[in-house]
C-alpha cells in the first residue's frame, strides 16, 4: 500500500511544478503580462525553495511553517544588510 508524502514532500513537488511553471511562463513570447507574472513566480518559487529544500522529510505542517518563515527572515535580513551597505563600500575605492 502507498504510504502518504508528508507535508514537506508535498510542499517541495508543488515548488518543483511552480517553477516549471515560471520558467514555461517567461519562455514565451507574445504576452508581457504573462512574463511578468512567470518573473514573480519563479522569485517567489526560488526563495521558497532555498527553506522548503532544508526542511526535514517528516516535519509537521506547523514545524515548517515556522521554520520557512526564520528562513525567509534570514534571507530578508541578509538582503536588507547588504542594501544598506552598498553605498558605504561604493564609497571605499574613492
Amino acid at each position: 500500500m502507498k504510504q502518504a508524502r508528508s507535508f514537506p514532500e508535498r510542499l517541495e513537488t508543488t515548488l518543483i511544478v511552480s517553477l516549471v511553471l515560471g520558467i514555461l511562463l517567461i519562455a514565451q513570447r507574445y504576452n508581457l503580462t504573462l512574463y511578468k507574472i512567470g518573473l514573480c513566480v519563479l522569485v517567489v518559487s526560488t526563495l521558497l525553495q532555498i527553506a522548503v529544500g532544508n526542511l526535514r522529510k517528516d516535519a509537521s505542517a506547523g514545524h515548517s511553517i515556522g521554520f520557512i518563515a526564520m528562513v525567509l527572515g534570514i534571507v530578508a535580513i541578509v538582503f536588507s544588510v547588504g542594501i544598506v551597505l552598498v553605498p558605504y563600500f561604493s564609497q571605499l575605492g574613492r
